[in-house]
C-alpha cells in the first residue's frame, strides 16, 4: 500500500486482469523460494512506526503532507490520515545489539521530527490511540489526500455497502456509533516489527508468533482509551477489526473471511500456503496493474510479484507473510499487533520479546500445536487484547486432559526464559537481552503498562475536572513522559 496510486474507477476488465495475475504470480513465489539460493542473507529485523500529530490544545493537527515537504526524508511517509505518520525505521542485523540500534534510530528521527513540526505548532505522539481524538476527527475529511486512500476507502465502503458498526464494551464504559468513514481505522498506530525468517524456518516461527502474540499485547497494551472512554487494554485490536470489515452480516450462508483476521488456522509447511490463501479467499480492492520486466522470474532474477504484494496489502492479518526480491531474496514476518509507544525503550522491549518468544518456541511448537487447536491461540489473542495483564488465557499444562484457563502474568513470566533462548538463538548480546527483557519484567512486576497508565490517569484526574480537559491533562502528562524517554514502568503513577 506505499505505492503512489492516482485516484481513479477501475473497470471489470482491471479486475479480471488483476485477479488473473495475482494468481500467476503466486504460483511463480512458490517457484522463487524454492530455489536452493533464495533467502541466503544474514537475519535481519526492522520497523515500522505510526506517529500522531496533535496541536499546542492536545487535539489532532492534520498536516502530514506539509509535514512530509518540511522533513525532505523518505523515510517519512504519509498514513491514512492526516494527523499521522509512518517512520520506516532501517534494517539491523539480528546480530549483536539490534534492539540498541533501533531505539536509537527512533529517538534521532523523533527529535528531529519534534523539532520541524514545532515550526507549525505541531507535536508527534506514539500512542496506540490519541486519548482527545473525537468522533468529529473519524470523517473523510480528514482522509490524507493521495489517491491509494481514497481507493481503499471507496471500494471497502463499496464492498460493504452500509455503514460500518464499531461496538465496543469495556469493563465499565463503551462506544457504539455507526459511520461510513473508513478513516476509523486510523485512529489505530502501531510499532510494526519485521523479523526475517529463513524459509524452512517459516512455518514453525509464524505458527509460535501467533502462539505467543497474545502475552506481547497484554505486557505492551497502550490502547486504553478511545473517544474518552476507557475501553480495551489493547482496543486497537477490536477497532481494526470492526473498522473495516466489508462484510455484509447474513450476506451468505457461510461465513465470509474478514479481511482483518487472526488468521485461519497452523501454518503446515511453508509462506506460501499464507500468500495463496490471500489470493484464494479475498477479492481484490485496487486492481492496480503494474510493469514487472521480471515477472517470470526466468533467468536467475527475482520477480518484483507487485500486484501480489500490493493484494496482500489490501488484507489486515496481525502476522502478515512479506516477500521480497531485494539480493537474494527473502521472507519476512511482520508483527502488526504491538501498539505505538510509550517510550523507544518500551516498543524496543516489546519486539525484542515478541521476536524472542517467536524464535524460542519455535523448535517446539508441534509439540504445543497437537495440545493447542488453532481457536485457542484466537481466543486468547481477543482476551489479552480486552484484559491486558488481567486477563487469564487457556494454556497447554502438563499431563493435560483438558483445556485450562491460567493468568496470563504467570505465562508471560514462563515466556521471559523462552524470549531470551530464541534473541540467543539469534545471536543478540547477552546484556542487549537483559536490558530489554528486564524492561518487560518490569512491567509484569509492576502491573504497569501504557494502557493502565492511561486509564489509571484518566479515573484520577476525572475526579477534579470535566472528561474533556482530563484527557488533555492525560496527553500533556503523556507527552512529557514520552520525551523523557523512560520506559512507561518508571512513570509517575498520581493515582497510587
Amino acid at each position: 500500500m506505499g505505492r503512489d496510486i492516482g485516484d481513479k474507477e477501475y473497470s471489470a476488465k482491471d479486475y479480471e486482469q488483476f485477479n488473473r495475475r495475482i494468481h500467476d504470480q503466486v504460483d511463480i513465489l512458490k517457484k522463487v523460494i524454492a530455489r536452493p539460493e533464495f533467502g541466503r542473507g544474514a537475519t535481519c529485523i526492522g520497523g515500522e512506526l505510526e506517529l500522531y500529530l496533535m496541536n499546542e490544545h492536545s487535539d489532532v493537527s492534520p498536516v502530514n503532507l506539509k509535514l512530509l515537504e518540511m522533513l525532505q526524508d523518505d523515510q517519512f511517509q504519509p498514513e491514512l490520515n492526516q494527523f499521522n505518520l509512518e517512520l520506516n525505521l532501517s534494517p539491523v542485523p539480528a546480530a549483536g545489539k539490534p534492539f540498541t540500534q533501533l531505539t536509537k534510530e527512533m529517538v534521532t528521527k523523533f527529535n528531529h521530527l519534534w523539532t520541524v513540526a514545532e515550526q507549525i505548532k505541531t507535536r508527534p505522539l506514539a500512542v496506540g490511540i490519541l486519548p482527545t481524538l473525537k468522533e468529529q476527527h473519524l470523517s473523510n475529511e480528514y482522509v490524507t489526500d493521495l489517491g491509494r486512500y481514497r481507493i481503499l476507502c471507496r471500494e471497502l465502503l463499496k464492498q460493504r455497502g452500509e455503514p460500518f458498526h464499531i461496538q465496543i464494551e469495556g469493563k465499565e464504559e463503551s462506544v457504539d456509533f455507526f459511520t461510513s468513514e473508513v478513516c476509523v481505522e486510523g485512529a489505530n498506530t502501531s510499532f510494526q516489527v519485521h523479523l526475517m525468517t529463513a524459509k524452512d524456518q517459516f512455518a514453525n516461527t509464524f505458527n509460535a508468533a501467533q502462539m505467543t502474540m497474545p502475552m506481547a499485547i497484554a505486557v505492551g497494551a497502550n490502547s486504553g482509551v478511545l473517544l474518552g472512554k476507557c475501553l480495551w487494554d489493547e482496543t486497537r485490536v477490536v477497532l481494526f477489526k470492526q473498522s473495516i470489515d466489508h462484510r455484509m452480516p447474513e450476506v451468505s450462508g457461510w461465513r465470509q473471511p474478514a479481511r482483518v483476521t487472526f488468521g485461519h488456522g497452523w501454518v503446515r509447511k511453508s509462506a506460501w500456503e499464507l500468500f495463496s490463501e490471500t489470493v484464494n479467499l479475498y477479492e481484490p480492492i485496487i486492481p492496480e496493474l503494474f510493469d514487472d520486466k521480471l515477472a517470470d522470474g526466468q533467468q536467475g532474477n527475482l520477480p518484483e510479484l507487485a500486484e501480489l504484494n500490493l493484494h496482500m496489502g489490501t488484507t489486515w492479518p496481525w502476522h502478515r507473510a512479506i516477500y521480497s526480491n531485494a539480493g537474494d531474496g527473502h521472507l519476512r514476518i511482520e508483527f502488526r499487533a504491538l501498539p505505538a509507544g510509550p517510550t523507544a525503550l518500551d516498543m524496543a522491549a516489546n519486539a525484542a520479546f515478541a521476536i524472542g518468544m517467536a524464535v524460542g518456541l519455535s523448535d517446539r511448537i508441534d509439540e504445543y500445536m497437537s495440545r493447542f487447536p488453532f481457536r485457542f491461540a484466537e481466543y486468547n489473542f481477543y482476551r489479552a487484547a480486552k484484559r491486558g495483564l488481567e486477563a487469564t488465557i487457556l494454556w497447554p499444562q502438563n499431563y493435560q486432559n483438558k483445556p485450562v484457563e491460567v493468568p496470563i502474568k504467570n505465562v508471560i513470566d514462563d515466556m521471559l526464559k523462552v524470549a531470551n533462548d530464541g534473541l540467543s538463538q539469534l545471536d543478540v548480546e547477552l546484556k542487549e537481552r537483559d536490558k530489554y527483557l528486564n524492561i518487560i519484567q518490569r512491567r509484569l512486576a509492576t502491573g504497569v503498562t501504557g494502557a493502565t497508565w492511561n486509564q489509571e490517569t484518566l479515573r484520577f484526574l476525572r475526579k477534579s475536572m470535566p472528561n474533556d480537559k482530563a484527557c488533555v491533562k492525560l496527553l500533556d502528562m503523556y507527552f512529557e513522559n514520552q520525551m523523557q524517554g523512560h520506559p512507561v514502568s518508571e512513570w509517575e503513577c498520581c493515582w497510587k
